[in-house]
């Protein structure tokens, strides 16, 4: 298949859409275009209320650090760049120091999750934090001939950055794009889910300024300036037209797509070998928002076949990628096992690559195993449950006896920290930890509820008359149950998790035998009225099981359900990975996830990836007999 250059991708008419009922709630701004051809749709942020869990508590840390933060210290190299006061603030350190090339990227992040827990909360706080932010943001660009900047310019280094990124010039280390995408992406949040007008004022002042600047540029040097990171120029972009309907903002997203990258996945061929990995992964999520805007189907090949090469082929069994940031060789894996790996910001924005792709694909469950794995594993584990504040780590170790916490060596740390870090996993981090319930149900147009995660929460969905409430232990235990508060019609589809065997399913107790519960299926609960008491319960059963490396059979996770067990070496220095018996596993809490096994004729205890903080552990293993349960990936 021929990539076909971003100025005739829109040469077709856009994709008739049609879009769905409104979803329920009380805050934001719905977008002016639906997305096309999708048939499943997530509910609002505020339609989703996590109660307690593992889940809730990283919720609360992150919380509680968003309502802490001096958004003085946050507009600093805006305002200074700027040539406004500072308002007598001190400067940030690490990644937000004044001297730091790409300054100023954090901050999107931060208004992206200072407006979900305002979705999610009503919490005022986290509403003023944003609206500070943005009402600052637009004095910046106010000022902008007086600094010497074009109209709407808005960042925390000079406009002259962009110049020489243009010129091939540029070598101060910054991704003058990478950071304006935060901008944009946060402003644009804090828009659409608290109506802040000064925020759309200062992303359409933004984004006008983005069009001025790469109009001038041809196709080639378009595609040169593409040749430095940029983020998800082209996500941003697409979501400013769906938000404002106005076709103006498609033309420019498709001035960022790479071709160098799109081409060679449009024809499927895995060329990831050697790219910084995070570099690509939100040009994938560009491409499904473009598809889903367009309706041009190479975009969405592109995304696919981007999901599937990246899980299938450069992904660990936590469900993260990269190893020193970077992709290397299809299913080399058992050479990458490194205090490097996984980087936490590519595992942010796969998850939102696998929505993407779920919402055109919603028969299957490969979407959301993986999701459930990643999530779970890592993303849940990145946060130190010890800290009020719930900074998170940049990389999450794999090699064998690491101990979680590593910081990139130019971050100086472990964890990320209030003011001294601003990495970019800190900000992906504070953002997945405010939108935890983001993905647990989802409806369809042929009136489904589809039931996706198994996590303690409370869905109100208005438009059916309904609450659901949905109660578990899960992963410590493998039941779940929905109870209905109301009365409403509806089928519901619950995922049978590709590692859950023997699944079934009782109605108000009584054994739904009809319901097809395969494993790596949905299992169709046909439409009825509920009414208020109804209670659906969800066994799924779960075992101990393997996932190899692609590329030695005998090096392999350990698995219960979803959750990647590790071994507790507590201070002890590892050198190569011990010998697991895998017949030796044995459970030892019925309440917890609490192992015990053989590895190197040594008793150690396993305990869940996402407990893996204050020791060293280890996560693969050199594997020796047949675990209690079926082995491999999502077989």
């Amino acid at each position: 298949m021929l990539f076909v250059l971003p100025w005739a991708i829109l040469s077709g008419p856009l994709l008739a859409a049609v879009a769905p009922a409104a979803a329920q709630g009380t805050s934001g701004i719905d977008p002016a275009k639906p997305d096309g051809g999708v048939s499943v749709y997530p509910f609002k942020l505020n339609q989703v209320q996590l109660t307690s869990s593992r889940l809730m508590d990283n919720q609360a840390r992150a919380y509680s650090y968003l309502k802490f933060v001096d958004v003085n210290r946050l507009l600093y190299v805006f305002r200074a760049n700027h040539k406004l006061s500072t308002n007598g603030a001190a400067s940030n350190g690490g990644w937000d120091s004044p001297t730091f090339p790409f300054r100023s990227h954090v901050q999107g992040h931060f208004l992206s999750a200072f407006a979900q827990c305002y979705a999610v909360t009503g919490d005022q706080i986290c509403k003023a934090q944003a609206t500070t932010m943005t009402a600052a943001m637009v004095q910046c660009q106010n000022n902008n001939a007086a600094a010497g900047f074009g109209t709407g310019y808005l960042s925390g280094f000079p406009e002259s950055d962009f110049t020489a990124l243009e010129a091939r010039t540029l070598s101060n280390g910054n991704v003058p794009y990478y950071c304006i995408h935060k901008t944009l992406a946060g402003l644009l949040d804090v828009w659409r889910l608290t109506g802040d007008a000064n925020a759309k004022t200062a992303l359409l002042a933004l984004a006008g300024w983005v069009d001025t600047r790469t109009s001038k540029l041809s196709t080639t040097q378009m595609q040169n300036v593409l040749g430095t990171e940029f983020g998800g120029m082209n996500e941003a972009l697409a979501d400013i037209y769906f938000q404002t309907g106005d076709s103006r903002w498609l033309m420019v997203a498709a001035r960022f797509d790479h071709a160098a990258v799109f081409a060679p996945l449009a024809a499927n061929q895995d060329q990831l070998n050697g790219l910084h990995a995070n570099t690509q992964v939100p040009k994938w999520i560009g491409a499904a928002r473009e598809f889903k805007a367009t309706g041009n189907a190479t975009y969405r090949t592109i995304a696919a076949n981007a999901w599937a090469m990246t899980t299938n082929a450069h992904s660990y069994a936590i469900g993260g990628n990269s190893q020193a940031e970077h992709f290397h060789a299809p299913n080399a894996i058992s050479g990458y096992l490194t205090a490097d790996t996984a980087e936490g910001c590519n595992s942010y924005n796969m998850l939102k690559l696998t929505r993407e792709l779920f919402t055109l694909d919603p028969s299957s469950t490969a979407y959301f195993d993986f999701y459930e794995r990643t999530l779970m594993n890592h993303l849940l584990g990145q946060q130190n449950p010890s800290d009020s504040h719930g900074h998170i780590t940049y990389f999450t170790g794999l090699s064998p006896g690491v101990r979680r916490g590593l910081g990139p060596a130019w971050g100086g740390g472990t964890y990320s920290t209030d003011y001294d870090s601003f990495w970019c996993c800190q900000g992906t981090g504070i953002e997945t930890n405010t939108k935890l319930m983001d993905s647990i149900y989802w409806y369809d147009n042929s009136n489904n509820l589809y039931v996706n995660l198994f996590a303690p929460s409370r869905l109100s969905w208005a438009a059916k008359g309904v609450q659901v409430t949905q109660s578990t232990s899960f992963p410590n235990s493998d039941m779940t149950t929905l109870t209905i508060s109301g009365s409403g019609t509806f089928g519901i589809k619950v995922r049978i998790p590709s590692w859950a065997r023997g699944a079934y399913i009782l109605v108000n107790g009584v054994h739904q035998s009809g319901i097809t519960t395969n494993a790596g299926t949905y299992a169709q609960i046909p439409s009825r009225t509920w009414s208020a008491g109804d209670i659906i319960t969800v066994r799924l059963p779960m075992c101990v099981h393997t996932v190899a490396a692609n590329d030695n059979a005998n090096l392999a996770a350990v698995l219960y359900g979803p959750i990647v067990l590790i071994g507790n070496y507590g201070n002890t220095a590892l050198s190569s990975a011990p010998t697991i018996q895998l017949s030796t596993i044995k459970r030892t809490d019925t309440a917890t996830l609490a192992f015990t096994a053989t590895a190197n004729q040594q008793t150690v205890n396993l305990k869940p990836f996402y407990d893996g903080q204050g020791f060293n552990y280890v996560t693969y293993w050199s594997i020796s007999g047949s675990a209690l349960g079926f082995q491999s990936w999502y077989s």
